[in-house]
């Protein structure tokens, strides 16, 4: 089978190209920040403005929770996934992991499911994303 070189030949041209850097700045992305390097990510990561919303968002008046804390159990549960997928053997991604996360004060925690990737970023450099997992949608 020839291998195909011009995915336009096929698709045609596309009819909208949305960067990573446009969605970063539209907010259809969140960066993760220093706090991704602090946590062992060699990478840049961002979540999507919907994993955001379900795993780190928190907007209760309430001292028990804030984002920054809510942020690096989302990417602890990261790297654990990732090391866990490693040790197994495996090679690529997407990669889902779920994790338990508190949607209001005095609720009991309810588990999320998520999945990140590693993919090229606007100049083909290595970035992470991380997404709500297609059943949590």
């Amino acid at each position: 089978m020839p291998e195909i070189q011009d995915l336009s030949s096929i698709f045609g041209e596309p009819i909208h190209v949305h960067t990573r850097a446009e969605a970063l700045a539209d907010g259809a992305l969140r960066d993760a920040g220093e706090l991704a390097a602090e946590a062992g990510f060699k990478h840049p990561v961002a979540l999507t403005a919907a994993a955001w919303a379900d795993a780190v968002a928190w907007d209760h008046d309430d001292a028990s929770q804030d984002e920054t804390g809510r942020l690096w159990d989302v990417l602890y549960m990261a790297l654990c996934a990732i090391r866990r997928a490693i040790a197994n053997g495996a090679n690529s991604g997407p990669l889902a992991y779920t994790l338990f996360r508190v949607t209001a004060p005095d609720t009991p925690p309810t588990r999320t499911a998520l999945v990140i990737n590693l993919g090229p970023g606007d100049n083909g450099e290595p970035v992470f994303t991380i997404g709500l997992a297609p059943q949590s949608r």
